[in-house]
């Protein structure tokens, strides 16, 4: 178990993540308040990284890196709530369905490869409710994303330097639990837990 890793284990998986202001260049948790600071402080134990850029993706969504953050990745979080929105509103959903409701932290991937090779950047996690479950990897998993936060929804998603359509993925797949939340709790409910089975996407 590497040293980033070490750094989430006694941390809950789901933290409350707040907004941050659009500024580039200095600590994301110098941008905001005293007590905002120690929900930044808590997101970067969630990750093993410190965030120190913040920004806007050109639609408004909001974006947290720990290096100056790639063109690719604003256009690849666009990308994927775009997507988000549109088969959410085939659903029949209003609720949360704005670029600027969703915050996305990019945090450095603990692997790039999965067991098979291929390019899958990932963070790794302790999650005792996957503890036996397929993904399991002896206490912790590799996700390529994951929701914190319901209010205001955040997510986070690893680093990529190719292959950004996987990363819209990523944010679609993760921002479906955050959209499920506000308009369809039953089944946001059954498929909030991927250890009992399932997977994204989960609205088609």
């Amino acid at each position: 178990m590497n040293m980033r890793l070490l750094l989430t284990h006694r941390r809950a998986l789901v933290a409350a993540i707040v907004l941050f202001i659009s500024t580039l260049g200095t600590s994301a948790s110098a941008q905001v308040g005293g007590g905002n600071r120690r929900v930044v402080a808590q997101a970067e134990s969630y990750t093993g990284d410190t965030f120190n850029y913040s920004t806007e993706t050109p639609r408004g969504a909001h974006v947290i890196t720990r290096v100056r953050p790639r063109p690719e990745w604003l256009r690849a979080v666009d990308d994927g709530l775009t997507d988000l929105f549109a088969v959410a509103r085939k659903h029949g959903y209003r609720s949360h369905l704005n670029y600027a409701d969703y915050t996305i932290f990019i945090a450095k991937p603990d692997r790039t490869r999965d067991s098979t090779g291929a390019y899958s950047p990932d963070v790794a996690y302790v999650a005792p409710s996957y503890r036996g479950s397929i993904y399991d990897q002896g206490g912790f998993i590799y996700a390529a994303g994951m929701a914190f936060s319901f209010d205001p929804c955040a997510l986070v998603v690893a680093e990529h330097d190719h292959d950004f359509q996987r990363m819209a993925n990523v944010v679609r797949y993760e921002g479906e639990h955050l959209v499920l939340y506000h308009n369809d709790r039953r089944l946001f409910q059954q498929t909030a837990d991927h250890s009992k089975g399932g997977g994204h996407p989960i609205l088609q």
